[in-house]
């Protein structure tokens, strides 16, 4: 089953529950109830929750279409991962990363992001949108709330390669005076994951409705940021507690500035040579030197 195109999962066991075994139909009534914590169960311990064996919630999985429980478990994330709050996202893991396993259970979750991304991510796409960085005559790049390290972090390199860039943020101006003169031949690239800021939505749908170009940068296809944009480049990021994960979005941006900036390697490097200078002469940076000096 693909969890992009099924319908919706509680309906589903719902459909399904006069068909499943007595076991099953244990399995399928702790989930109605506590989808939210089953979601981060493993089969066995789902099994020891219900009362029933662990290939009694493996053949579950199957009897709903699944090819095995890991992803009847994903569509459950699928499920939850735009509803919880930071209250619930804290107490749901709980049960699987715990203080003394925090850095090996946090680093491990962030290499699964990168490699799913890389499965994930359209190349293409990739290639388009870099190709609309090139062709449009402003580029705004909007990303809110935890994402707003993202946008920064994006609008502060692409501003050292182009000079048509702004980056729109939660300041004295609303979003929308920021954006006031945006029209064709601009191109607005939005930044959002779970849980999505409204405000980056209703940003991406006022950039179409002007007959702007525009890229989201989020989770999944299904995002309500994907439903607004061109073009859509797919970055995972499952949440570690109560902190969401943006590793794998921010080496997706790093690919993005890489890929803007091999096109323009002289420019680059006369910006840089002219930084150096002026760094130099304003102390921006400390230097090894200097300090040994002033010892």
């Amino acid at each position: 089953m693909d969890i992009n195109n099924q319908p919706d999962l509680m309906r589903l066991i719902q459909i399904k529950f006069p068909r499943l075994s007595k076991g099953q139909k244990l399995i399928a009534e702790y989930i109605l109830k506590y989808y939210d914590k089953a979601a981060f169960m493993t089969a066995a311990k789902l099994g020891v929750s219900v009362g029933v064996s662990e290939s009694t919630v493996v053949r579950f999985a199957i009897e709903l279409g699944f090819s095995g429980y890991p992803k009847l478990q994903k569509a459950l994330q699928e499920l939850i991962k735009n509803k919880l709050t930071t209250v619930q996202r804290l107490e749901l893991s709980n049960d699987y990363i715990s203080e003394e396993n925090a850095l090996k259970g946090v680093l491990k979750a962030d290499i699964e992001n990168i490699r799913a991304t890389l499965e994930k991510i359209n190349h293409k796409t990739f290639e388009e949108v870099v190709n609309n960085i090139f062709s449009a005559k402003r580029i705004y790049i909007i990303g809110l709330r935890s994402s707003s390290a993202l946008s920064e972090f994006l609008g502060f390199y692409l501003n050292l390669i182009l000079e048509n860039v702004n980056v729109v943020g939660n300041g004295i101006s609303d979003i929308f005076e920021q954006m006031i003169n945006l029209g064709k031949g601009d191109l607005v690239i939005g930044i959002g994951f779970p849980r999505y800021a409204v405000k980056t939505i209703n940003a991406l749908a006022f950039a179409q409705s002007r007959g702007a170009k525009v890229v989201a940068i989020t989770d999944s296809l299904l995002s309500p940021l994907a439903a607004k944009s061109d073009y859509t480049l797919i970055a995972q990021s499952n949440m570690a507690s109560f902190v969401d994960s943006l590793v794998a979005p921010l080496s997706v941006i790093n690919a993005l500035i890489i890929a803007v900036g091999m096109r323009e390697k002289d420019k680059i490097s006369a910006t840089f040579n002219n930084l150096e200078e002026i760094w130099k002469e304003y102390n921006v940076y400390s230097s090894s030197k200097s300090l040994y000096e002033e010892r």
